[in-house]
């Protein structure tokens, strides 16, 4: 019995361990075309997916802000 009570404190420790940095969704953070509006935003990992009002769906890196990939919606 103390070796299961042990053991679920051993995975909730584990599992319920510090929270991720978040990430801060700014304007001067992340590289977005001149005139382009972000109508939404998901971090995911280590990603930062941009969604403008020109129809594309920009994916960054959320540790460095870099474009990593446009995807144009058509």
């Amino acid at each position: 019995m103390i070796l299961g009570v042990t053991t679920i404190a051993a995975i909730l420790f584990l599992r319920l361990g510090p929270p991720p940095d978040p990430v801060l969704v700014t304007p001067d953070r992340f590289a977005v075309p001149d005139g382009v509006s972000i109508t939404g935003y998901s971090v995911t990992g280590n990603r930062a997916i941009l969604v403008g009002d020109d129809a594309t769906i920009r994916v960054y890196d959320a540790g460095t802000g870099a474009l990593i990939e446009a995807i144009p919606v058509p």
